[in-house]
């Protein structure tokens, strides 16, 4: 071989004066296009997005259920106030059952407020002790449904006595504004003590005892 033909062959020119490495686009180690030697491929910016959205998925998710958390829990302590607050005085918050209210006769008005219960049970007699808040309407109907009026109610009459209030740690009579009566059935129907709290002309409160004696 000759020594022309051992000389490496010298780098090509282009027209404009760059060598061809350049013109076909390649570039020295270390020096990207546009990048900074070293540089992180991607660099940082789509993991910060990444983090982003992952903290603002766990708040959308997290900050609801924190509230119906909070909710449920204020529902269910509300709710556990009134039974204690009615079993200090052995009665039941809420509505007598249906067979309840039919046996012994005590039909109460819808929209009623404060209602609660006490039912005793022996081989001579059955009482279910009933108490509710209601309007003049709502009283008026609860009469005329149990089959009399509102003008039987005698003003200063208290109707159930201090044994049966005691039960239920009702306190009635004193200074409000009391009216009572005793409604009687033909057995085996019940007999009802009805006694009346006017102290609130537009929302009386009802307390009532029914008595079964077979």
């Amino acid at each position: 071989m000759t020594a022309a033909e051992q000389r490496p062959a010298a780098p090509t020119t282009s027209a404009n004066g760059t060598s061809a490495a350049s013109a076909n686009g390649a570039s020295p180690p270390g020096r990207g296009s546009g990048g900074d030697v070293g540089e992180r491929p991607g660099g940082g910016r789509p993991r910060s997005r990444r983090w982003l959205k992952a903290v603002v998925v766990f708040l959308l998710i997290t900050i609801p259920a924190g509230y119906m958390v909070i909710s449920a829990l204020q529902s269910r302590n509300s709710g556990e106030d009134k039974q204690e607050n009615a079993s200090a005085t052995g009665l039941t918050a809420g509505w007598p059952s249906k067979v309840q209210r039919r046996i012994y006769d005590v039909w109460i008005p819808g929209y009623s407020d404060d209602v609660a219960f006490y039912e005793t049970n022996s081989w001579k007699t059955s009482s279910l002790y009933v108490q509710f808040i209601t309007s003049v309407e709502g009283l008026d109907r609860f009469l005329v449904r149990l089959g009399t009026d509102r003008a039987e109610l005698e003003n200063g009459r208290v109707t159930i006595d201090a044994d049966d209030a005691k039960k239920v740690g009702w306190r009635i009579g004193g200074d409000q504004d009391w009216a009572g009566m005793v409604f009687k059935q033909k057995r085996p129907q019940p007999e009802l003590d009805i006694t009346v709290d006017f102290d609130n002309q537009r929302h009386p409160k009802v307390y009532v005892v029914s008595t079964v004696t077979p």
